[in-house]
Formats: structure tokens, C-alpha cells, sequence
């Protein structure tokens, strides 16, 4: 199932942040969501990569969903923006260290092995703590979040009703969302 844009502004309406979400301009020839929500290029397909290992296999689009929708919550809050950039530098200088390569020129399930190594699925999410808690807060459960919170992410794992997407009373009486949903 392929995530789109518009299921990266549906998870960031859930988060909150949907005015933000809806002030983002698209202004780079390839479509990037840049101006107050940018990262570093290197960052972002770090992010993408994160997903892409924390995502079930099925899911299309990540780069596109992924791009809107860090660009929208870390223009919400600056902070935020610097702990993702932290963690993902300290992130991809562990795979380097440890595996000899950029996170992103490592395959899913070594980037996989990688955060197992680390302790991220066991960690528990913390911005201050050490690399797992932030890696685990910063990346993983951020990216999960708007995964679960999106229309098609949710579908793709069965969630019939994902947070901050309306479905009403209809919905509830279903046992699965059907194509046309979302």
C-alpha cells in the first residue's frame, strides 16, 4: 500500500500539529517539503531508513511520507528538530563504527540487527537518556506513530480507526476499512 503525503498531514493533524501541516509549501524541484521544517539531506534518508526497517514490508512511499511529515513536526518544535539530528548523527556514526558503513548504505535487516544490537526495541523512549532512549524516542516511536496515526498505515495493519481519522458510527460496524476510506 503506498503512503502518501496527505496520510503524513492526517498523522500530523493527530499529533497536533496540523496548522503547521498546513502552512508547509513544497518549494525544491523534487517536491521536499523545505523552509522551517528542513533537514539535513543526510538526516532525512537516515529517517527514511529508520522507516523503512520499522515499517511492514508492504508499505510503498515512504520517502515522501516520511519527508512531510518530520518537515511538519520538527517546524512545530526546534527542539525536537535537534534531538532528531543528534540522534540520528550519533546513530549512523554507531553503524559505522560498528558495522563499517553508513545506516543508509545498509541493507533492512542490518539496519534491523543494528537497532536490535543497540537495545532501541527494548529501550525505553527517553530524550535525555543514552543512544537507545533517544534513537527509541527520536526515530522509532515518532515514525511509528505517524505510521499507526496515518489512513493507509493503519489500514495496512488493520487498525479500523486510526486516531484523529474520522470514520463515525459507520465504521465501528465494519470489520475492516475498505479501499475507498481513506
Amino acid at each position: 500500500m503506498d503512503l502518501s503525503r496527505r496520510d503524513a498531514l492526517a498523522a500530523l493533524a493527530a499529533a497536533g500539529v496540523a496548522g503547521v501541516a498546513g502552512a508547509m509549501v513544497l518549494d525544491d524541484d523534487e517536491g521536499r517539503n523545505r523552509g522551517d521544517g528542513s533537514l539535513p539531506d543526510e538526516t532525512l534518508a537516515a529517517l527514511v531508513a529508520v522507516a523503512e526497517t520499522v515499517y511492514p514490508e508492504a508499505a510503498d512511499g515512504i520517502e515522501p511520507f516520511v519527508e512531510t511529515y518530520v518537515a511538519g513536526r520538527i517546524a512545530a518544535d526546534p527542539a525536537h528538530r535537534e534531538g532528531v539530528v543528534t540522534a540520528v548523527a550519533d546513530l549512523d556514526a554507531t553503524a559505522r563504527d560498528w558495522v563499517g558503513a553508513p545506516l543508509t548504505d545498509l541493507g533492512r535487516s542490518a539496519r534491523d540487527q543494528l537497532l536490535r544490537d543497540l537495545s532501541v526495541d527494548v529501550a525505553d523512549p527517553d530524550p535525555d537518556g543514552n543512544l537507545a532512549a533517544q534513537v527509541r524516542f527520536y526515530l522509532v516511536n515518532e515514525l511509528l506513530y505517524a505510521f499507526y496515526a496515518s489512513p493507509t498505515g493503519g489500514r495496512l495493519v488493520g487498525i479500523e480507526n486510526p486516531a484523529g481519522y474520522p470514520g463515525g458510527t459507520e465504521s465501528y460496524q465494519r470489520g475492516r476499512m475498505d479501499d475507498g476510506d481513506g
